[in-house]
């Protein structure tokens, strides 16, 4: 039996093999560098990632990009997959707005998924106030931490997710209500191996009806069966009923109000038309830009 110190060693060196895999398969290293950097960790006994970045041959956001991938915990390099440069949770995983999206990530988990609820519309009280990009970084953290997540994008009037995840034109969750469809609709985004987009696809002329249909609530309920996070991202409330129709499928909301720009009274105004319809509402988050 190998002593823990032993183990510990081989523990190591495992996950040193892997960060030059890692390394080597993303581009960083040929193969004729990751030979030099052999050498000199041999020679000074230091990991190989600090070798690497001492020979000048990757950067410190290299290898943390490396490390995000052992710990399951990935997230691109600005420029990386064309996604949209406002997908902080994307591109600045470790700034201060993520870390608090990861706190509101915590409280919905705690007071909203931990009881068995899958869906969760997104419901920005008025235009331009942020609400599209809040559920789109919302979507990724939860990815990150490894919830098979699906971000549907039910703004069939202005809809944004399509644009921001540099996904091809393509049918969407209008096309599948209207039974023009089906679920092969979804989109996985390749750098988030846990994260899926449905895209709006055609915009309708009556999308009020198309989500107050049965059809929605059947697919809602085939959606929450299939992942453990559904988010919706809707239309602001004021341009319609159409987020009522969303959040009463979903069971829950979360508003999102702007600094300096939403009303006090549009937010009461919403919230109470909302649990109207039977949704609850989870609380309010607030954007500044």
């Amino acid at each position: 039996m190998n002593s823990p110190m032993l183990s510990a060693v081989h523990a190591d060196h495992a996950a040193e093999m892997s960060m030059g895999a890692l390394l080597l398969d993303s581009g960083k290293l040929n193969p004729e560098d990751a030979e030099r950097v052999l050498r000199m960790q041999k020679e000074t006994g230091i990991r190989f990632g600090e070798a690497a970045v001492r020979l000048g041959l990757v950067s410190e956001d290299d290898i943390q990009q490396v490390l995000a991938r052992q710990f399951s915990y990935p997230y691109l390099q600005k420029g990386q997959a064309g996604l949209s440069p406002k997908l902080i949770a994307a591109y600045e995983p470790f700034s201060p707005q993520v870390e608090s999206l990861r706190a509101i990530r915590s409280q919905l988990m705690l007071r909203w998924f931990a009881r068995g609820r899958r869906a969760l519309a997104i419901v920005g009280v008025d235009q331009d106030d942020g609400a599209a990009l809040f559920a789109a970084n919302l979507a990724i953290v939860f990815s990150q931490l490894g919830e098979q997540t699906l971000l549907v994008d039910a703004n069939l009037r202005a809809p944004r997710q399509q644009d921001a995840f540099a996904i091809k034109p393509r049918a969407g969750l209008s096309d599948l209500l209207a039974g023009r469809a089906d679920l092969d609709v979804i989109a996985r985004v390749p750098a988030f191996v846990d994260l899926s987009v449905m895209p709006a696809g055609t915009l309708p002329p009556n999308p009020q009806e198309l989500l107050a249909r049965e059809g929605f609530r059947n697919l809602n309920t085939m959606l929450e069966s299939r992942y453990d996070v559904v988010l919706y991202d809707v239309p602001p409330f004021h341009v319609g009923v159409d987020a009522i129709a969303v959040a009463s499928r979903a069971g829950g909301a979360l508003l999102v109000t702007r600094k300096n720009y939403t009303r006090i009274s549009h937010i009461g105004r919403t919230a109470e038309h909302l649990v109207d319809a039977g949704c609850e509402i989870l609380g309010s988050v607030v954007m500044e830009f």
